[in-house]
């Protein structure tokens, strides 16, 4: 039984991350079988349809208990509300599989036989997942072990030990599961073959790609930017801004999304609750020093995970370290404030460590380099700015105007450090000291000279503290007060005029929450806000206000301000994106027509026209680059340079950011290689590399699948 340690080790993350490898490379997955769910008819019921098949509520929780049990047997606790998520995301993806992928595998007739799995537990072709599970002394796969293992599983189940059984009973589940989840993998790869197979690079596709990487372009080009004629002079129509959303309206593709507006009503502790807890501090500060089990009392009343703890004189809070007079065992110190805490510490016991610890400050002069010359150089300087210090200058300041280590913005400050830490003369010199201040002579070590000035002298006393924290909270009266007044804003509100009216009435500031999607889970300050999408999008209408919500330290109200429908977006709503295009068509077009009124060379041209423009230069163009110096990203304008012939001279034409006219200088086409194996190899590799990540997409887009699952998570 001692493998099924090795195995849950080894399988823990290989089950936590498969549904994440699913979704990435394809593996089709049902980790707990396919046990009968019941469909419920009504449309209330639906969380999703999936490649025509009518999803439940009922379903889809199943699969999400699933996650959640193997979380369990994984972790060995509860999933959190940060790991829930995750889980649900990960339950959904397993949906799809088993009803859009899974299909898939069937119909082109992709099995995998219980032999062939047989091979991959204990054939020729062991898989590595097993083969590191059960290895022998000297790390080497053992078949015994594996044997071995299988037949603990065929024989009965252990009796009169729980702990035992449990153990059988995890671990046989863990290796049926790990057995199907081997079955599955290899049916992914054997459909995967099937597609990536068929990809083919030809000849003549390789010997492309190969002068796209080898030919080369000298060119010279005349170059002026949109922005060289101001906006104001450019002023298109609704006409002509409806063109261009017509023409490129599948640019404008998307999906569903909402809008909404909230406000926000603060929980926050009000004096009261913080002069309330005060007087709690108060009564346990009094019972702490009468006490006799300090750790027991700290634990049971503390609200923090520092309860006991040992200090030594480097690690002190810095609470305890400002008055060392207050550290006598038994001394009870506060309550005081911490942050948004009260405090209440009790020294317990002061003792020895076995490492001493000390601070100091120092000043590093480094020497030139390591002649006798260099050397006294250095030291020199250092003994006369320790000179200065004895005179009165300040540490500090000496610090930042010669310090040359990372101390010297912090004028020289080493902070605590223990016995080992610093180089040996170094330590020695500070361990050395019987009283803090300024060392009366420099100290050399392999990097230089220091002066040094004792902070605190060595010192190895542990301090053993109990800490009681209280956190100053929201009483229930103050929650309450909260909850009325956003209560009281959204009763008898609708409409999106009225919600930010009296918004401002109640000085309360809107916030706006813009295209969100069914999945959306955070909304800007709020964090993790899941509830209040699932009410947009169950619920929502335009101009509809919300209940009051209950998100961490806030009540919110939220109103839905917006939508836009799967599809096109319309043209409002992207007109204004659409402008400054439309703009720069307009410019191109100004200064098209400027430069075709100019003649000679590009020089003579751009002088012409202006500062704006300006003459530039590539002596190494390549087709593949798809960018120009000074002009950037424009995959037009290298076409164009590419097709000129040597010495030619292009019209201006409108490229990505602005107008260019380009003179080819020399254009070198690479010399046939004969043999373009490199280049078809490296075009399949990529091909490959898509196909990978590119079938699950595609068997998803053809699977019209519907997401409802906002309304209920």
């Amino acid at each position: 039984m001692a493998l099924i340690g090795t195995l849950r080790e080894k399988m823990t993350k290989w089950v936590v991350g498969f549904v994440a490898i699913a979704i990435l490379s394809f593996i089709l997955n049902d980790l707990f079988g396919n046990g009968p769910r019941s469909v419920f008819g009504g449309s209330d019921e639906e969380v999703a349809e999936i490649a025509g098949t009518s999803i439940s509520r009922e379903q889809y929780q199943a699969f999400i208990q699933e996650r959640e049990n193997n979380y369990i047997m994984s972790f060995g606790r509860q999933p959190g509300e940060k790991e829930r998520p995750t889980l649900q995301n990960q339950a959904w993806e397993l949906m799809i599989v088993e009803h859009a992928i899974k299909p898939q595998f069937e119909k082109a007739g992709v099995k995998v036989t219980a032999d062939e799995v047989w091979d991959m537990v204990q054939g020729k072709n062991v898989d590595e997942n097993v083969k590191q599970s059960f290895t022998d002394s000297a790390g080497n796969f053992d078949r015994k072990k594996v044997v071995q293992y299988i037949n603990n599983f065929n024989s009965p189940a252990p009796v009169g030990n729980q702990q035992m059984l449990a153990q059988w009973q995890e671990g046989k589940y863990r290796w049926t599961l790990f057995q199907k989840e081997l079955g599955l993998g290899r049916e992914r790869i054997k459909y995967e073959n099937l597609l990536i197979k068929t990809n083919y690079v030809t000849e003549a596709e390789a010997e492309r790609d190969y002068h796209l990487q080898n030919d080369v372009a000298e060119v010279k080009y005349l170059y002026v930017p949109f922005y060289a004629i101001s906006d104001s002079l450019v002023k298109p129509t609704d006409s002509q801004l409806r063109d261009y959303y017509n023409e490129n309206k599948e640019k404008y593709k998307a999906k569903e999304a909402r809008n909404l507006s909230y406000v926000t009503f603060p929980v926050v502790a009000s004096p009261a609750d913080s002069s309330q807890l005060k007087d709690e501090a108060v009564k346990i500060a009094s019972d702490f020093k009468t006490v006799t089990e300090d750790s027991v009392f700290a634990v049971s009343n503390t609200e923090g995970s520092n309860a006991y703890t040992k200090y030594t004189i480097a690690t002190l809070p810095t609470t305890l370290s400002a008055d060392k007079s207050a550290l006598q065992p038994g001394n009870v110190i506060g309550p005081f404030l911490d942050g948004g805490n009260y405090k209440i510490i009790k020294v317990v016991k002061i003792g020895s460590d076995t490492t001493y610890a000390a601070k100091a400050s120092h000043i590093l002069i480094r020497w030139e380099n390591e002649t006798p010359e260099g050397k006294k150089a250095a030291k020199e300087k250092a003994k006369k700015i320790l000179s200065d210090i004895k005179g009165g200058a300040s540490f500090a300041d000496k610090a930042r105007e010669f310090g040359t280590d990372g101390t010297s913005s912090k004028g020289g400050d080493l902070g605590w450090f223990t016995s080992g830490q610093m180089v040996k003369p170094f330590q020695k010199a500070v361990f050395d000291a019987t009283r803090t201040g300024l060392l009366n002579d420099v100290v050399e070590t392999q990097y230089g000279y220091h002066i040094i000035e004792v902070t605190n002298v060595k010192d190895n006393t542990n301090y053993t503290v109990a800490t009681v924290e209280l956190a100053i909270t929201p009483s229930d009266d103050t929650q309450n007060a909260a909850f009325l007044r956003a209560q009281t804003f959204a009763a008898d509100l609708s409409g999106v005029d009225a919600f930010k009216e009296k918004a401002a009435k109640e000085a309360v500031a809107v916030q706006e929450a813009n295209e969100l999607g069914t999945a959306e889970r955070r909304i800007g300050s709020l964090g993790e806000a899941r509830q209040l999408v699932t009410w947009l999008y169950r619920d929502g209408k335009i101009g509809k206000v919300s209940d009051v919500f209950d998100l961490e330290d806030n009540y919110v109200v939220a109103i839905m301000t917006g939508e836009t429908k799967e599809g096109y977006k319309s043209f409002d709503k992207v007109k204004e994106e659409i402008t400054p295009i439309v703009k720069n068509t307009m410019k191109g077009e100004k200064i098209i027509e400027k430069l075709n009124a100019q003649k000679g060379t590009l020089e003579e041209i751009a002088k012409a026209f202006g500062n704006d423009a300006s003459v530039n230069s590539s002596s190494d163009l390549k087709l593949n680059s798809n960018t120009l110096p000074s002009v950037g990203l424009d995959a037009r304008a290298v076409g164009v340079a590419f097709s000129l012939e040597n010495g030619k001279r292009s019209k201006a034409f409108a490229g990505e950011n602005g107008v260019l006219i380009i003179e080819s200088q020399n254009k070198t086409t690479a010399a046939s290689i004969g043999d373009y194996t490199m280049f078809k190899n490296q075009l399949l590799q990529g091909l490959n590399g898509k196909s990978n990540t590119g079938i699950t997409q595609a068997i998803k887009e053809v699977s019209k699948i519907e997401d409802k699952r906002y309304k209920f998570f």
